[in-house]
């Protein structure tokens, strides 16, 4: 199964190719994607991204998960959140979310089993 494109993205928007569904913040993996809801975890800018935002994807067998951390970077990345990431064998890139999507999609054009967690505003 192939990771899908993110077909595009403006602030509060995504569209994953495939899918309906216009997300605001989006996670993404080989043959999947659905809305990242900051409140299954009790995320918030800060600390930020949590090792539970991204058990989903992991569980997935991704090789490679992207962190988009929001238009402004507003979006926290704790050091422990990439040690759980690294700790599992996968290799991570936290990016602001532009430059994240490009990524992913570059990585997803490869054949990468690439996931991503996105935040699509600040």
């Amino acid at each position: 199964m192939s990771s899908p494109e993110i077909a595009s993205l403006s602030w509060g928007h995504m569209k994953v190719k495939g899918c309906s569904t216009t997300y605001k913040d989006c996670k993404v993996w080989p043959g999947g994607s659905r809305t990242w809801d900051w409140r299954e975890t009790g995320t918030n800018h800060s600390p930020g991204v949590q090792p539970a935002d991204l058990e989903e994807v992991v569980q997935k067998g991704v090789k490679t998960l992207v962190i988009g951390r929001g238009m402004s970077e507003a979006l926290q990345v704790p050091q422990s959140t990439v040690d759980y990431l690294k700790k599992n064998g996968i290799d991570v890139l936290v990016l602001q979310t532009e430059k994240a999507v490009a990524e992913y999609n570059a990585l997803a054009a490869q054949g990468v089993k690439v996931g991503g967690v996105f935040h699509s505003t600040c």
